[in-house]
C-alpha cells in the first residue's frame, strides 16, 4: 500500500484550504453584491439628489425675487392700517387707486410665479407650498383692501381690521415657508438663506436665526 508522505498531506492540507478560502470569498461576493433592482434604485436616489439641489437653487431665486417685488406693497399696507387692525389717518393722496391697482398687479404675479410647481423632494414641496400659500393670501388681502375703498364708516373701519389680520396671517406664512427653505438649502450645502417679508411689530411670524447668510454645513440623513 501507497502511503502519502508527510509533507503531500501538508500540500494537499493547505489546496483545501486554499480552495475552500476561494468558495467561501465567491458566495460572500455573490451574496453581498448589490443586484440591478438596488443599483437601479440607488441610480434614481442620486438623480433624484440631484435635480432636488437645482429645484433648492432655483425655489431660493424665486422667493428672493418675490419678496423684493413685495415688499414695497406691505409697507405701502403697513403705513395706512398698523399691525393691531386699527386704521390709521389716511390723506386722501396717501393711497391712490392707481397704488392698489399696482399692488393688485403685484400679488398677482407673486401668485402666477408660484403657480405650476414641479415636484420635488418632501421637504423642498413644504417649503414651496408654505410661499405659495402666503401669496395667495397677500393677493386676498390686497382684493380685501381694494374692496374697503367703496365703504365709509363703521364698514369701512371693521373690513381694514380683517386686511391686518389677513396681512398678519400671510406674512407668518411666509415665515414658515422661509423657515423650511433655509433648512433645505443648509440640508443641500448652500448654507443659510433668510428670505424673510418684512413684518410689522405684533405679527408674530417667525424670524430668522442669527446664522450668517450662506454659512452651513451640508448635513446628511443618519
Amino acid at each position: 500500500m501507497i502511503r502519502n508522505s508527510p509533507r503531500g498531506r501538508v500540500l494537499a492540507v493547505a489546496f483545501a484550504f486554499a480552495l475552500g478560502a476561494l468558495l467561501a470569498g465567491g458566495v460572500v461576493f455573490v451574496a453581498t453584491r448589490p443586484s440591478s433592482t438596488e443599483r437601479m434604485v440607488e441610480q434614481l436616489r442620486a438623480e433624484s439628489a440631484l435635480r432636488d439641489k437645482a429645484q433648492i437653487k432655483t425655489l431660493t431665486e424665486l422667493a428672493r425675487t418675490t419678496r423684493d417685488r413685495l415688499t414695497p406693497m406691505l409697507e405701502g399696507l403697513s403705513r395706512v392700517i398698523p399691525a393691531d387692525g386699527a386704521a390709521g389717518p389716511v390723506a386722501p393722496a396717501a393711497v391712490t387707486a392707481a397704488d392698489v391697482e399696482s399692488w393688485q398687479k403685484t400679488a398677482d404675479a407673486a401668485v402666477a410665479g408660484f403657480a405650476d410647481p414641479p415636484s420635488g423632494e418632501t421637504a423642498t414641496n413644504l417649503a414651496r407650498s408654505g410661499l405659495a400659500s402666503a401669496v395667495r393670501q397677500l393677493a386676498v388681502t390686497v382684493g380685501t383692501y381694494a374692496a374697503a375703498q367703496e365703504l365709509t364708516g363703521a364698514a369701512r373701519a371693521n373690513v381694514l381690521a380683517l386686511v391686518a389680520r389677513q396681512r398678519a396671517d400671510a406674512v407668518f406664512t411666509w415665515s414658515v415657508g422661509a423657515t423650511a427653505l433655509d433648512s433645505v438649502n443648509v440640508d443641500a450645502g448652500y448654507g443659510h438663506q433668510h428670505v424673510f417679508l418684512p413684518m410689522s411689530s405684533g405679527e408674530g411670524a417667525l424670524t430668522p436665526d442669527d446664522a450668517p447668510e450662506g454659512e452651513g454645513e451640508e448635513r446628511h440623513p443618519e
